[in-house]
């Protein structure tokens, strides 16, 4: 599968939009591993190789386990998640797929039994860029660096 076009160098002003909503979000209280959680959850969903890529690289980076990045998918029926850390993966996937249904009360909620509301926005924020960045290397098909043909393969 074959990339379509590279987005961020077509629009670098769009690029840049999204880098400044991308340094509010890493800016804001909410823990780093935790963000990295909520990327790589959102990113299954939305089927983005690009950042899975990318995002299970950082979280390992920031001392993520390979055992918890690795039943993400299936956090549900795993209790190596804290409440916090659920409440933030339920929010995170009502928000995904809130084209499929409407956010629930229930999944509210619980993501208001474990962040104020500063931090509530602050998710929204990071769950609403990382799925815009999804969209846009799934729907342009860009290319993760491992399915990158290297520089001796390009050649040949």
């Amino acid at each position: 599968m074959s990339q379509r076009l590279n987005a961020f160098q077509i629009a670098p002003e769009a690029y840049k939009a999204m880098l400044v909503l991308q340094d509010y979000v890493n800016k804001s209280a909410l823990e780093h591993r935790l963000m990295e959680l909520v990327k790589i959850r959102a990113s299954q969903i939305n089927r983005c190789a690009y950042c899975l890529h990318m995002h299970v690289l950082d979280a390992r980076k920031a001392g993520e386990t390979e055992a918890r990045i690795n039943l993400l998918n299936a956090w549900e029926e795993s209790e190596l998640y804290t409440p916090r850390e659920r409440a933030a993966l339920r929010w995170t996937e009502e928000l995904t797929r809130a084209s499929e249904r409407s956010p629930s009360d229930a999944a509210y909620a619980e993501l208001r039994e474990h962040f104020n509301e500063k931090d509530s926005v602050d998710l929204s924020f990071a769950i609403g860029a990382i799925n815009t960045w999804n969209r846009v290397n799934v729907g342009f098909r860009t290319r993760h660096p491992a399915d990158r043909p290297h520089k001796t393969e390009a050649a040949a």
